[in-house]
């Protein structure tokens, strides 16, 4: 029987190891970000993440030569130059911005809950935290990948991880997982109230609201991942709700593979040939902006738009810690814990 959070812990015997239980945890989980914008530490962060075999499935014995040789001695310049455009004071966006969502979900939920943030790559990693929740007592903790579209590459690597951890753990937490939540409807409403609000801040009327989703290689879809239908349906719930027309695309593709289609790039390219003068863009795939949201699209994609003859250019920012994206993570949060609390 769970102990009431407003009682003293049950007295131990004076011999007893020091524990602390019956605690309910958040865990808010996103990608992850360098240290620093500089090469070193992009290298560090790259060499992680994409030896991730969720994130590049490809064999090992194939893949690791491509990536030491060539890619980790190329392209950490080009991205931390990149992440260098975005950094903020207070360091990269999205660990900036997921901070800030822990601890304005911490506020809302209370005492009863304590809230944690981790990456599943680089500094701050899930075991870690994961650990120190258990020494404060969480022995109950929700884990919760913030993506609202699954795929392997994402949420599932963030169980995998997860579960790597526990393997080790003698005393293990009871562990809940917040599902994707691409077709809820307090996420829906929340992308839809952001772009009005973002919108009303316009001096110019969009002829349409181009939505970026992160990119996948086109196999993960032929494999089974729903990521690609999942996508699309958030696209299509957003413009019935926004009663404005909606187009999806993708982003970030990286290689020669085919990747899920239309491409955002070439979308942006396209438009103003078709005579789509004004665009908005949102980028509902991201819980919280980063590299790949505030210098891919906001700056790489308005330059691309313009130059082709587009005349105006709006980039909508992700929920972040905004209210309206913070009362939609209450509630979702809210729900996965009954029983709970």
């Amino acid at each position: 029987m769970m102990i009431p959070l407003n009682l003293p812990p049950l007295a131990l015997p004076a011999d007893h190891v020091a524990v602390k239980a019956g605690r309910v945890g958040v865990l808010l989980v996103n990608l992850g970000s360098p240290d620093a914008p500089d090469v070193p530490a992009v290298r560090r962060f790259l060499g992680e993440f994409l030896s991730d075999k969720r994130v590049i499935e490809i064999p090992a014995f194939l893949w690791q030569p491509i990536l030491n040789l060539l890619i980790l001695n190329i392209r950490p310049r080009t991205a931390a130059a990149n992440y260098a455009k975005v950094w903020l004071p207070e360091g990269s966006p999205i660990t900036v911005y997921t901070r800030q969502q822990a601890e304005a979900l911490q506020l809302r939920l209370g005492q009863a809950v304590q809230v944690d943030w981790a990456m599943r790559y680089g500094t701050r990693s899930i075991g870690e935290r994961l650990e120190a929740m258990m020494k404060s007592g969480c022995d109950r903790i929700l884990l919760a990948p913030m993506y609202p579209q699954y795929s392997g590459a994402t949420n599932a690597t963030v169980v995998d991880e997860a579960s790597r951890v526990l393997m080790a753990m003698r005393w293990q937490p009871a562990l809940r997982t917040l599902p994707p939540y691409y077709d809820n409807p307090d996420h829906i409403a929340a992308l839809a109230q952001s772009v009005r609000d973002g919108l009303a801040s316009l001096d110019f009327t969009p002829d349409l609201i181009v939505t970026s989703f992160h990119g996948m290689p086109q196999s993960t879809l032929a494999a089974g991942d729903p990521y690609h239908c999942q996508c699309r349906k958030t696209g299509r719930l957003l413009q019935d709700a926004l009663g404005l027309p909606v187009r999806v695309t993708f982003q970030s593709r990286f290689g020669r593979a085919e990747w899920l289609k239309p491409y955002t790039d070439d979308t942006l390219l396209a438009l103003p040939k078709e005579g789509v003068k004004k665009i908005a863009v949102v980028c509902p795939g991201f819980a919280a902006d980063c590299l790949e949201t505030l210098e891919e699209v906001a700056m790489e994609g308005r330059d691309e738009f313009l130059e082709a003859g587009g005349s105006d250019f709006a980039y909508l920012p992700c929920l972040n810690a905004s209210d309206t994206g913070m009362a939609m993570l209450e509630a979702i949060v809210g729900r996965e814990l009954a029983g709970w609390l």
